[in-house]
């Protein structure tokens, strides 16, 4: 007969952990409560919410943010620097054409927008930016500022022997023009169609440069003919004085 093997000589069983769920990774966590901040917006969505639609404990996701406006701020930040358009993007649209370049560029930056990333985005800053400045400050310091500061150098290297004029603005009134009209009108709830889009893009690329533009000199042939025309009208001007005066 074997002797008895003691408990402390048999070898160790490995613990099985029980089955759970997988912890989703900060990205997905991230995402999965900026979808709820913008269904349900900022006061109304609680942590509960997060972490039941992340399928995440309540202690793991405070592990990793203090409360709820950490949480929510991180969720922004990270989707704002994910949608921004790089500037080497809009450099590689350009061509010697500026109104080509332009119509490229304002089709980038409005595509851009009006994804539903962008849209998001657009409509929970529009939302929350009044009572945290600070997410409007972000936007604007990590996307539109570049932005404009790009669209100002373009127009300079472009235009500069051209046009007398503040680059620095007319590249804001560019953004606000080809840009800002119809993606403010689409986060609104207005449906645009795509071609109606791109009419509005090309026209106000056109008419963009109709306003910084210079007139353009007449031709030569034009010249003459509007100086003639302007002798006519003196002549008839003076012929009907003279029928008007009185008789000697």
């Amino acid at each position: 007969m074997e002797p008895a093997v003691e408990m402390r000589d048999r070898p160790a069983r490995p613990l099985r952990r029980k089955p759970g769920r997988p912890t989703l990774s900060n990205e997905a966590l991230l995402d999965k409560a900026l979808d709820i901040f913008l269904e349900m917006g900022f006061e109304r969505t609680s942590i509960d919410a997060i972490t039941a639609a992340a399928g995440m404990a309540k202690r793991t996701v405070y592990l990793r943010y203090e409360d709820k406006t950490a949480l929510f701020k991180a969720a922004l930040e990270r989707a704002i620097n994910e949608w921004i358009v790089p500037i080497a993007h809009l450099r590689a649209a350009e061509t010697p054409e500026v109104e080509e370049t332009l119509l490229r560029v304002g089709q980038i930056l409005l595509s851009n927008v009006m994804s539903p990333a962008g849209l998001r985005l657009l409509r929970i800053t529009n939302a929350e930016s009044a009572r945290m400045p600070e997410i409007g400050a972000y936007t604007c310091r990590i996307g539109t500022e570049p932005t404009l500061a790009y669209l100002a150098d373009m127009l300079r290297r472009k235009l500069g022997d051209r046009v007398a004029t503040d680059f620095d603005e007319a590249a804001l009134a560019f953004l606000h023009l080809v840009v800002g009209g119809p993606a403010t009108a689409t986060a609104w709830g207005v449906a645009l169609e795509g071609a109606a889009i791109e009419r509005h893009t090309q026209y106000c690329v056109r008419l963009f440069l109709n306003g910084l533009l210079p007139p353009a000199r007449p031709a030569p042939l034009e010249a003459e003919n509007q100086r003639l025309r302007a002798l006519l009208v003196d002549a008839m001007l003076e012929l009907s004085r003279l029928r008007e005066a009185p008789k000697p």
